[in-house]
């Protein structure tokens, strides 16, 4: 005979939160569990009402939809909780902002009003720092990649080494120089006059428009497909930041917000 869970059953849920979040500083290494262990404990401290599933091991009813690769930061990380009671989401913001360790930061709450979100997710914004790497020597890289038809890498993924093309999920790149605060500082007056400027490394940005695919290409793939095709080796660690996900234009290659449909139900 099959055996049922002791006690009562959960508290239904009646209403579902989505929220956008930011991965920043360190906790950018922090892996995937580590940051959902963080958000259910926040949860408590916060008092909200979280919905619980059934069965015999109940499980917060949180889901997580697009999330970056460990050592990755992001301005636009997204999960969605279910309530067992009416939720302001102003409230729920500010409450779980202040219980979530500095570098988790929660941007917006809002009431889940429509189907599909993860549906929603179809590509990335993403900044890539190359320091060391001169902008004209990664935007020669660039072109050379944008213009192969296919460039294939290889991943090790928990279902073993995959190969993908890392080209076909590009749908737009550009190169941009560091920003001015980074630059050299200004000259400085010596015995014998001006002292010439201070060396500073040089900094180019990939800004990046990538489709989410399966397998998903991220930007570390971008970069090994520029290393074997263009010979792009930056001499210092890159530093990876997603700063937008959500609906593709496939006519432009921007990417929208994915909460605006949930803002615009209802009067909200």
């Amino acid at each position: 005979m099959a055996r049922t869970p002791d006690g009562p059953p959960p508290e239904p849920a009646v209403q579902r939160l989505r929220l956008r979040y930011a991965k920043r500083g360190r906790l950018r290494f922090a892996s995937h569990r580590d940051l959902q262990r963080s958000f259910e404990r926040a949860l408590r401290r916060a008092d909200i009402p979280v919905a619980y599933s059934a069965g015999f091991s109940p499980h917060p009813r949180i889901s997580y939809a697009g999330a970056a690769p460990t050592g990755a930061a992001s301005e636009a990380e997204y999960l969605e909780i279910a309530v067992t009671a009416r939720c302001d989401p102003g409230r729920v913001r500010a409450a779980l902002d202040a219980a979530l360790p500095a570098g988790l930061d929660v941007l917006e709450v809002v009431e889940a009003r429509t189907p599909s979100f993860a549906e929603r997710l179809e590509a990335s914004v993403w900044a890539v720092e190359l320091p060391g790497v001169a902008p004209r020597v990664a935007a020669t890289a660039l072109s050379g990649f944008l213009s192969a038809g296919e460039i294939q890498v290889q991943r090790l993924t928990k279902n073993g080494l995959r190969t993908f093309d890392a080209r076909g999920a590009v749908v737009r790149a550009e190169v941009e120089v560091a920003d001015p605060a980074s630059a050299p500082m200004g000259d400085a007056v010596g015995p014998s006059g001006p002292a010439p400027q201070a060396a500073h490394p040089p900094c180019a940005i990939l800004h990046l428009v990538v489709r989410h695919t399966t397998p998903a290409v991220r930007p570390d793939d971008v970069l090994a497909g520029l290393r074997s095709h263009a010979q792009l080796a930056p001499p210092s660690s890159p530093r990876m930041t997603r700063l937008a996900q959500g609906p593709l234009d496939e006519e432009d290659g921007s990417v929208a917000d994915p909460l605006t449909a949930d803002r615009g139900v209802g009067g909200a």
